[in-house]
């Protein structure tokens, strides 16, 4: 539906993550269209964006760990249209959880039977329903929508076989509303999980930077360190959006652009403000997705602090002050980054957590004493940098009946779009993801006005 037939679409993309990335490089693709992107950070990559600790470091390193998986096809595919498969490499690390003190390899049938504190006929149990959601031959996750996880694999697995391994694991993603989450989330995850993991050569922004480029080889203006303050519908159809631009010599500078149509590519929290005129239905609906907030300490050691170990998930129940450890540089040559090696310690938590308010200096300390439960010789002066960031939109909650609340791409108000990580379900939220549902938000723009 073109309202001006005279002239270019114009069509306003915000955020400039990979979703927004994605849409704006199909959409510049498509038609007869004037794009313009808005991002409010000073680069362009929103949660898969890289910094540089260091000057000497060779590549960027992602502020909130990321990897991809050998089967998410819709980024893999994009890397090669843009031309860029050389930057992908594909890595066997090795994943372990940590379990009264030690560590053990459970991403495996082997390693899971070879699991010493479960019995025999525990472990087959919990290998056959594994096995039953991996391999389903018809992937039953509407169906698993309105079962909750917590119950159901209690159920299968044997309480106690669940309470070791499974639980905390749940209880440690999504705190205190772990016995919410619905079992199509759980499924997804065992069902996409690869033991082989990809990465790009140059990190994530590697990625990303050519696929910014490319999107500015079709035409498409990108505004850094530019916030939307407000998206108002015209009476005439269309929408304002005035922005501010910030981080300059000379202060903020405000402008008001008009557009056709708009995609948001921001939180649910966020689309609520900048559009309180959509309908209360809609804006209800928005303000019913939970999610959780992530906080992701970077430190960087003069030495390894595990042998060989890339992933270790840290259940709440060992009484440790993180969620999860990863060992970059055991999967990433350290010499990428002038020999540091570099470990992530996160946790998601809610964004009322002392973590959001606490000082870099503070939660350093706090984490800097569990690593010794994980290399005995552990010295707090083996630490030369640290990097605190933290993010209150990361991860969402998909509670049981999750399907039936996700808010359309198409909202209420014509030409408004959004997608958002917690429209993607029943996957997890990732850059893959963000690439299908960019892409998808840009075939129903083509398909409305193109």
């Amino acid at each position: 539906m073109r309202t001006h037939p005279d002239r270019p679409l114009r069509i306003g993309i915000i955020g400039g993550g990979v979703a927004g990335l994605a849409a704006a490089y199909e959409l510049a693709g498509a038609g007869d269209a004037e794009i313009h992107l808005f991002e409010n950070g000073p680069v362009l990559g929103g949660l898969a964006a890289g910094f540089k600790g260091r000057a000497s470091w060779d590549w960027p390193l992602e502020k909130f760990y990321h990897h991809l998986f050998t089967n998410d096809d819709e980024i893999i595919g994009l890397t090669k249209t843009l031309g860029a498969g050389e930057l992908l490499q594909i890595h066997r690390p090795s994943t372990v959880i940590h379990y009264r003190g030690a560590n053990y390899p459970l991403d495996s049938a082997l390693n899971l039977l070879q699991f010493p504190h479960l019995s025999l006929a525990q472990k087959l149990r919990m290998g056959l329903v594994l096995a039953y959601l991996k391999y389903h031959p018809r992937p039953p996750w509407r169906a698993f929508d309105r079962i909750l996880a917590d119950e159901w694999l209690a159920r299968k697995m044997g309480r106690n076989a669940y309470a070791k391994i499974w639980q905390p694991m749940l209880e440690g993603k999504f705190g205190p509303h772990f016995q919410d989450v619905n079992l199509a989330w759980f499924w997804a995850r065992v069902y996409k999980r690869t033991p082989r993991l990809g990465y790009f050569r140059g990190g994530f922004q590697a990625f990303i930077d050519r696929l910014g480029d490319a999107v500015r080889q079709r035409g498409v203006t990108i505004e850094t360190n530019t916030a939307v303050r407000s998206l108002t519908p015209l009476p005439a159809g269309g929408f304002n959006v005035r922005s501010e631009e910030h981080g300059g010599q000379n202060g903020a500078r405000r402008s008001s652009r008009d557009f056709d149509a708009v995609l948001a590519t921001v939180s649910p929290g966020l689309l609520q403000r900048l559009t309180p005129e959509l309908p209360e239905s809609f804006l209800s609906r928005l303000a019913s997705l939970r999610h959780m907030g992530a906080v992701v300490m970077t430190v960087a050691l003069d030495r390894p602090l595990l042998k060989k170990t890339y992933w270790v998930n840290v259940p709440k129940a060992e009484g440790l002050p993180f969620l999860v450890l990863v060992e970059h540089t055991n999967m990433i040559d350290p010499d990428r980054y002038d020999g540091d090696h570099l470990l992530y310690l996160g946790d998601y938590l809610e964004s009322s957590h002392r973590y959001f308010s606490m000082s870099q200096e503070e939660l350093l300390a706090e984490f800097l004493p569990a690593l010794s439960r994980f290399n005995s010789d552990f010295r707090p002066d083996w630490v030369t940098g640290a990097w605190l960031h933290r993010a209150s939109y990361a991860q969402p909650v998909p509670f049981r009946g999750y399907a039936d609340t996700i808010p359309e791409l198409r909202t209420p108000l014509p030409g408004l779009y959004f997608a958002s990580m917690s429209q993607v379900y029943p996957w997890d939220r990732g850059t893959n993801y963000a690439v299908e549902i960019g892409r998808k938000a840009a075939t129903m723009i083509t398909e409305d006005y193109l």
